[in-house]
């Protein structure tokens, strides 16, 4: 396909008939610029109780679409930053050209996007065939000649299934019918599908490499590739795989659909990121193989022969999403399908542009200051290069890896969800492109709960934009291209992997709403039996109380209402200083500043946008006692996990989204030093709708008491010897 056809890249003014903008840089030319000199650790420090600590970055977007909710009245401190989305633009700018690498653009535009232009013709699909003496073409013909073997592989069985329309009506239409089943390592999963015939997968207590259909080279590199989260001594039956990986690979290997929400980025996360990193090479090799193998088939056969047993092919190249959050994970992600293509130290495989690979998605170790102290799960997650603005093109071909394909000439397309916003554009721009989306076989979204964190739109965007018909053809061969494609059936054959730290109600109704595989759906269902506040270390009287709300689209009003009619006129007598109130929410942050203001009440308050000199202004004048009231965001905690002094009462708002969260804000008291003698105080507010937030702090079982109780005051006391 030719270069023209990446409407991602952006070509050179010299060639204006092919000029190729992408709406990535026509949202940054909307962007208010900021001077150089300006960032938010040269703000003036001295009042800062904690010199030193970084900034992390925010979602630029993000930023644009939550500051409006205020209607213009956001505090000169508060206003959300647009530099984030240029911070690396200058720097590449300066960069020299590497590997044949076409950068050229605008610098008006700031952010430049890549089309590597140089191996084009090398990684194409449509002009390749196999190598005689590759392992690939092996692979091939081993499973050419047995035709047993070649219908039992998952791949197969998955993507030459022909639905019918009356099967695609039922999906559809009819509810999913679920049942229940227990596994040793996941626990309780709930399998659902549209079709009946589908039955429980059972779980392989023991998993031979050769029994999972993995591509000639991976049987061999996988071991050594996972060799690291292996004990010393594993069984001689299942050498391979953790107990984890194997459960989530068996699901994976089905096809179907998966939500597993309890990711730990301390602990099982690069395990994780191992697993579905293989399913996803797997799953390329194999297509591609197929491909190449057809591409010499037809090259073979007489002049004027019409066969249509060469459909293997979607309307578009690329076949595998991974939606992530930072660059790092890319950089991690981009490692491990490196490795796992390499047989061994003398086969290496050719990586292109992998220098300048390096040099974007890695990071400086120097950056970050040695002497912060930060909790361990928040330098897990915020290691490495925390950009959270990108997206890359991988293509794939036997022994060679491209990096910074064109999307149409990718294979895989790694991404954070504003990398991919800003691609897809908004309805009636003019430089938007999803048709590269159009024929993706399996998306993986790892770390979605970070995404409640940064923008959940950009999620829900992407969804609705994966899998449509192209609106060009973009030299597409349409007699290999497969009928499920052409039918525009793509969305029922789309593999979906969701993993996540947590449940949420967001992310349950992506997983439930935007997931139709025809294979049905595997959901991790596991219920906390403790809860975060076993964690809460000071004496503290916790209450809980109830409020009502008739639906869920209500409870929003009725949260603030009750909160200004019941809880807040507790709390105004001048005996109630240093009350500390979370709120989850940016919306429900604006709305209840804007509400203190207008009551003159005695307060300071702390967002993710506040300037780093007025945080250090609350945080004093909330220690000292002069502001009665702190507002205080659950964003401002994920990214900057400062220790709030001064603590007396604390209102939860809402339930954290984070459940640690809540035994970490509770502990701060601790770090009170004139406190001891002081009555501490701590107010959550709840509904029915909190359900599952509300057991993962308290439990299931008293959860569902108080979800059942009459009384809207539950009182639990920590800390009591």
């Amino acid at each position: 396909q030719s270069e023209t056809s990446d409407k991602s890249s952006a070509e050179s003014d010299s060639e204006p008939e092919v000029e190729q903008v992408s709406v990535y840089h026509k949202l940054l030319a909307t962007l208010k610029p900021c001077p150089e000199s300006e960032s938010e650790e040269e703000e003036d420090e001295s009042e800062s109780e904690e010199d030193g600590e970084s900034e992390t970055e925010m979602d630029s977007e993000g930023s644009q679409e939550v500051g409006e909710a205020d209607g213009g009245e956001e505090d000169k401190n508060d206003v959300p930053d647009q530099e984030e989305a240029t911070d690396t633009a200058e720097w590449m700018l300066g960069q020299e050209q590497a590997d044949g690498t076409d950068t050229s653009c605008d610098p008006s535009h700031g952010v430049i996007e890549f089309t590597d232009v140089k191996h084009e013709s090398e990684f194409s699909l449509e002009t390749n065939f196999m190598e005689d003496e590759s392992g690939d073409c092996n692979a091939d013909k081993r499973d050419s000649n047995s035709s047993q073997a070649f219908s039992e592989d998952p791949f197969k069985q998955h993507m030459d299934k022909e639905l019918e329309e009356k099967e695609v009506e039922e999906m559809s239409t009819l509810p999913r019918t679920s049942s229940q089943s227990k596994w040793p390592r996941l626990g309780q999963l709930t399998f659902s599908s549209s079709l009946e015939k589908h039955k429980i997968l059972k779980a392989d207590r023991d998993v031979d490499v050769k029994q999972l259909y993995l591509h000639k080279p991976l049987e061999s590199t996988w071991p050594k590739v996972n060799k690291q989260f292996l004990p010393s001594v594993s069984k001689p039956s299942d050498p391979s795989f953790t107990p984890l990986q194997r459960e989530l690979f068996c699901i994976m290997n089905t096809y179907r659909d998966l939500f597993y929400p309890e990711r730990n980025a301390l602990t099982n996360g690069e395990e994780i990121r191992h697993a579905y990193c293989l399913h996803a090479l797997n799953h390329v090799l194999k297509a591609n193989a197929q491909v190449l193998s057809n591409n010499a088939k037809r090259r073979d056969q007489k002049p004027g022969t019409d066969n249509d047993d060469y459909r293997d092919q979607g309307l578009t190249r690329p076949k595998v999403l991974m939606i992530v959050p930072f660059r790092e994970c890319a950089l991690r992600i981009v490692h491990i399908l490196i490795s796992l293509l390499e047989v061994n130290d003398k086969r290496k495989i050719d990586v292109s542009n992998k220098k300048r690979f390096k040099g974007e998605f890695g990071s400086d170790p120097e950056e970050k200051p040695p002497n912060l102290k930060r909790p361990e799960d928040y330098e897990a997650i915020f290691a490495g290069n925390i950009d959270d603005h990108f997206r890359i093109g991988v293509a794939i071909l036997q022994k060679s890896m491209r990096l910074y394909a064109p999307f149409y000439s990718s294979d895989i397309i790694i991404a954070s969800p504003l990398g991919m916003r800003t691609i897809i554009g908004a309805e009636g721009e003019k430089k938007r492109d999803f048709d590269f989306l159009s024929s993706i076989e399996i998306l993986i979204i790892d770390q979605a709960d970070i995404y409640l964190m940064q923008n959940w739109e950009h999620v829900l965007h992407l969804m609705k934009h994966i899998n449509l018909l192209p609106l060009d053809s973009h030299g597409v061969d349409f007699s290999r291209v497969r009928m499920l494609n052409l039918n525009n059936w793509s969305k029922y054959y789309r593999q979906t992997l969701l993993f996540s730290a947590l449940q949420d109600p967001q992310i349950n109704s992506v997983f439930n709403k935007h997931c139709f595989n025809y294979v049905g759906q595997v959901a991790v269902r596991n219920v906390p039996l403790r809860g975060s506040i076993s964690h809460v270390v000071v004496q503290l009287p916790h209450v809980f109380r109830k409020l009502e709300a008739e639906n869920l689209t209500s409870v929003i009003d009725a949260r603030f209402q009750f909160f200004i009619d019941k809880v807040l006129p507790e709390y105004r007598d001048a005996i109630m200083s240093h009350t500390l109130i979370y709120v989850p929410s940016y919306f429900d942050y604006v709305r209840l500043r804007n509400y203190f203001k207008k009551e003159e009440l005695n307060f300071t308050h702390i967002c993710e946008y506040t300037k780093k000199a007025a945080v250090c202004r609350a945080r004093r004048f909330f220690l000292k006692g002069e502001k009665q009231f702190l507002l205080f965001t659950e964003r401002f905690h994920f990214y900057k996990r400062y220790t709030i002094k001064g603590i007396r009462n604390l209102i939860f708002y809402e339930l954290p989204t984070y459940s640690h969260f809540y035994g970490e804000i509770c502990n701060m008291m601790k770090a009170t030093d004139n406190g001891v003698d002081a009555t501490w105080t701590c107010t959550v507010l709840y509904s029915k709708y909190d359900a599952q937030k509300l057991a993962a702090v308290v439990g299931i079982e008293r959860t569902a008491q108080m979800l059942q109780s009459k009384k809207n005051v539950h009182l639990f006391v920590t800390g009591e010897n």
